[in-house]
């Protein structure tokens, strides 16, 4: 038993196998300790509201109210989030600080666009 044992262990295969998962071990832990102290971020997501060029004032506030926003060339209104507002090119896109503010304008709600009315 113990010459079958020495003769497994003296293998060349078992020794290149061995050696292997050595080296593998010692990349990964160094691998995983030059990361050092790092902390991880928080998965919080932060949203601004677009505001239109021109609009934006130096004691503007967040307001309570929804955001929307419009293409100069369209006839339909977006929330940020929506797929339609997403298309629009940032240099077409007007921000309306209300639903009513966008409806007064002319502009009637986007039908791909789920919390509109």
């Amino acid at each position: 038993m113990n010459e079958k044992l020495k003769s497994f262990v003296l293998d060349d295969a078992f020794y290149y196998a061995l050696l292997v998962i050595l080296v593998a071990i010692v990349a990964f832990l160094l691998g995983r300790n030059s990361l050092g102290q790092i902390q991880p971020q928080s998965a919080g997501v932060q949203i601004s509201q677009p505001v239109a060029t021109g609009e934006q004032t130096a004691d503007a506030q967040p307001s309570n109210l929804t955001t929307v926003v419009v293409s100069r060339s369209g006839t339909k209104y977006h929330l940020p989030t929506c797929p339609g507002a997403k298309q629009i090119k940032e240099s077409n896109k007007i921000a309306f600080s209300s639903v009513a503010e966008a409806k007064a304008a002319g502009y009637s709600a986007a039908a791909n666009c789920d919390g509109l009315e």
